[in-house]
């Protein structure tokens, strides 16, 4: 009994600390990741592009848990070119979801719609073709709108609630400002604010620069 006790005390601690140091992050700003073109893949595609009953490997973890980079790449291949050695990141998921910038959508001949994750209902489409076969997607191709992840510490710190839509400022020479940018607020997130690679090249922000959060909007 009395170790059952204990082992709750130290439990309720360490989430105690953890809170605490997501909202003193939350303070210092919030730390940008640049995202580049990547794919979700379903695990009906990770069989049909890699063989069947196969296992992503993992290359590293990505900063929000249980994400990863797979060792594995594949090719687009779009209406007007080809683009080898995007990254598929894991887990598998329910549905195949493709996220590329807009400038990848020149070279490849496709117009990605700017999307939260997971809405991806009449994108176009592009053929996928990995080392075992190929899989032509009817939707999926989108370029994900600009988020925030972050704890439950870091909303209270921030005054933000999940789904709010905020506005980010940018620091340095060619600082400025990111307006509807989405709040996403879930125990398993850790502070980041994601942006695609276009976006970060226009205002020369790289992995792990901070912004500040300027005014928050409507949901």
């Amino acid at each position: 009994m009395e170790q059952k006790l204990l082992e709750q005390i130290v439990g309720q601690v360490l989430a105690a600390m953890s809170n605490a140091e997501q909202g003193e992050q939350a303070e210092k700003g919030i730390p940008v990741g640049v995202s580049n073109r990547h794919i979700h893949l379903s695990a009906e595609h990770v069989d049909t592009l890699f063989g069947s009953g196969y296992t992503l490997t993992k290359d590293k973890d990505l900063k929000q848990v249980g994400e990863f980079a797979a060792k594995e790449t594949v090719t687009l291949v779009g209406p007007k070119g080809v683009m080898r050695g995007v990254r598929v990141l894991g887990p598998v998921r329910t549905f195949t979801q493709l996220e590329i910038a807009r400038t990848d959508g020149f070279s490849l001949g496709v117009v990605p719609p700017l999307r939260d994750s997971g809405k991806i209902q009449g994108s176009p489409g592009i053929v996928i073709v990995g080392p075992k076969g190929a899989v032509t997607l009817t939707e999926g191709v989108i370029c994900a709108a600009r988020h925030i992840h972050m704890q439950e510490a870091d909303a209270r710190q921030l005054n933000v609630a999940d789904g709010d839509r905020v506005t980010v400022t940018v620091n340095g020479p060619r600082g400025g400002t990111f307006a509807n940018v989405l709040v996403r607020v879930n125990p398993d997130f850790r502070l980041e604010f994601h942006i695609d690679t276009d976006e970060a090249n226009a205002a020369e922000l790289k992995n792990g620069d901070r912004v500040t959060l300027a005014a928050v909007g409507e949901k």
